[in-house]
């Protein structure tokens, strides 16, 4: 027993002076982790898609029947190649021809009354000169007889050309050159209703038309060469260049993408319009961008940001996106050549935490 009290005291001193000890001891600062950090530079920025496409003939007309009848004669059917100004078909309008023997007629009957009006005036002119021959009024009402009949005469001569020329549509005539790809009539149906079918459709497809709804992205960029590939179904092992010719000017609310026109020699007759192709196009910014690889960009519900490194201190930048170049992505906003960024950007490296960089 004498030995156990001194052994208690000595274990109960010891553990009284453990926590001073402890608290002395300084603690070891926190880690500082190491990132790897690239420097921003500028970069030309291309981008090559595959845009769906549809073919459309250069020209495309519905050809009517501008007065009533019954057709006589069909010259054409589909597939036919026609020229411009060929007759296509002859349409009978027996009540045509007779209105303009009608007209005729009445041509010559006022033509008649006009040159009888006219030497009687010219006539009782040269009499009037005599003094007291002729009363003025009675010159004066001769005179605007003779007037009188001439404008009957000029109408006349009028309305029997304006019924001439509505009997040369009695022929319905290729208005340019192109082919047949529809016919809604035969011989013995009766036209001229502007409810019924066109009698033809005629289209020009020496060369064709090809659209492309281009994504709002691409639109102010430059299109390299101006020109675009494409490929068709019914013809998928060779490759076609269609210049662009014209833009909408305008973005579709609906689609968010912009219209592009090109134009498509087409002389074999290869190409079909109202055909699909895919088109390859390949963009080009028109001055050098601001470049940076996907894992640098961090993508949230919220913001899309990159991770700025200024003074071994992170910080969180909202860019935009352009082009995605498969492992690059040009970049838009408060950012600039020169700048360090973090290579494999993520939402854990909160913004102001210290890091230490390496390139």
């Amino acid at each position: 027993m004498k030995y156990l009290i001194p052994a208690v005291l000595l274990s109960a001193a010891t553990a009284c002076n453990q926590p001073q000890e402890a608290a002395g001891i300084p603690k070891e600062g926190a880690k500082t982790d190491t990132v790897k950090v690239l420097v921003l530079s500028l970069d030309s920025a291309k981008k090559t898609i595959s845009l769906p496409g549809e073919l459309l003939p250069y020209e495309n007309a519905q050809v009517r029947s501008k007065i009533q009848g019954y057709v006589r004669q069909l010259s054409v059917d589909i597939g036919s190649k026609v020229n411009k100004g060929q007759v296509l078909a002859l349409i009978d309008a027996p009540e045509i021809n007779t209105r303009v023997l009608e007209l005729n007629e009445k041509v010559k009957a006022a033509m008649a009354r006009y040159h009888a009006s006219k030497d009687y005036f010219d006539r009782i002119a040269l009499a009037s000169k005599s003094d007291g021959v002729i009363a003025p009024l009675e010159l004066e009402r001769i005179k605007n007889q003779m007037m009188a009949d001439s404008s009957e005469y000029n109408a006349a001569v009028l309305a029997a050309k304006s019924y001439r020329q509505v009997g040369n549509y009695l022929a319905i005539i290729a208005p340019y050159s192109g082919t047949i790809t529809k016919r809604n009539v035969v011989v013995g149906s009766f036209v001229g209703n502007p409810a019924d079918k066109p009698l033809f459709e005629l289209e020009n497809n020496g060369k064709l038309r090809l659209q492309v709804a281009v994504p709002e992205v691409y639109t102010n960029a430059a299109l390299f060469n101006n020109t675009g590939e494409l490929t068709t179904r019914s013809l998928p092992d060779k490759k076609f260049k269609a210049a662009l010719v014209r833009k909408s000017g305008s973005i579709s609310s609906d689609t968010r993408s912009e219209l592009w026109e090109f134009e498509i020699p087409n002389t074999t007759g290869e190409l079909k319009a109202g055909g699909y192709a895919d088109v390859k196009l390949q963009f080009i910014r028109s001055g050098r961008s601001l470049t940076a690889p996907v894992s640098a960009i961090v993508t949230t519900q919220e913001r899309k940001f990159v991770i700025k490194v200024t003074g071994n201190t992170v910080h969180w930048i909202d860019v935009r996106a352009g082009f995605n170049m498969g492992d690059k992505q040009e970049l838009f906003g408060d950012i600039k050549a020169g700048d360090t960024l973090v290579v494999k950007a993520n939402e854990e490296l909160k913004d102001g935490t210290k890091i230490i960089a390496r390139l």
